[in-house]
């Protein structure tokens, strides 16, 4: 993984001038913080959201049981969304931006991501596809190859990354898991901010808030969001969880204990 900060709008953070060197190649920024259990629900109530306008959403991961592709830094994954259709991508985590190749980031289905949280950032690279209409469910109850789910785009991305030996064929499915995905404009807040619901199978669950930016006003909204969070009463402070590290480590034992 790549080297934490210790928060992104902390100018003096040693790591400053590595995020700098890092924003000015990627193509978006995402903001997210998460939220212990204890005090979901009343974070929830503090930001005025509406559970029941949240789209609902199954996800599945991709991988071997003993997590071999995670451990090479590649994760693969597809999801279901009501009234929206499927989607898959492969992800390449962490990168360089100044450092892939000019053809892939050419590609209008592949972009550059910087994730920044409270305990620090991560770049990624993410090589999105479309599979047909309901091909993730048929993926999911055994009536369609995994590989069926990504373009010949994906396939070639895999293949360059995976371990020697392992095919998209050779993955277990990883989920699902349920996710709720709101997106608000909270009262004090304006931009758009994001709220997702992650429902893990032994009852636990994440809450993530984020917000998506471009490079060039990174730390002004990181700083704008602090401020309008903290006012709500949202401590940004509390250890920080990550949703794909959470889903595999759990499915992970879960087929190791099977």
């Amino acid at each position: 993984m790549s080297p934490a900060a210790t928060a992104l709008p902390v100018l003096g953070s040693d790591k400053l001038p590595e995020l700098v060197a890092l924003i000015k190649d990627v193509d978006s920024i995402e903001l997210k913080v998460t939220v212990p259990e204890a005090v979901q629900l009343t974070a929830v109530r503090a930001l005025g959201l509406d559970a029941l306008q949240a789209q609902l959403r199954q996800v599945f991961f991709f991988d071997t049981p003993d997590l071999a592709l995670d451990a090479q830094g590649l994760v693969v994954r597809a999801r279901r969304s009501q009234k929206k259709g499927d989607d898959s991508v492969v992800k390449l985590r962490p990168v360089v931006p100044s450092e892939l190749p000019k053809e892939l980031r050419r590609s209008p289905n592949f972009g550059v991501e910087l994730d920044a949280s409270p305990e620090g950032f991560v770049c990624s690279g993410s090589l999105k596809g479309a599979p047909a209409e309901g091909a993730v469910r048929n993926v999911a109850t055994g009536d369609k190859a995994v590989r069926k789910l990504f373009s010949k785009e994906q396939h070639a991305l895999f293949a360059e990354h995976a371990p020697e030996g392992i095919s998209l064929d050779d993955l277990a499915i990883l989920g699902p898991l349920l996710v709720l995905k709101l997106k608000s404009s909270p009262e004090g807040y304006d931009r758009r901010l994001v709220t997702e619901l992650w429902f893990y199978p032994d009852g636990s669950r994440i809450l993530e808030l984020s917000t998506k930016c471009e490079p060039s006003e990174a730390f002004d909204v990181a700083a704008a969001t602090r401020a309008f969070l903290s006012s709500r009463g949202i401590d940004l402070g509390s250890e920080q969880q990550t949703k794909t590290r959470s889903a595999l480590e759990f499915f992970s034992k879960q087929l190791a204990s099977a």
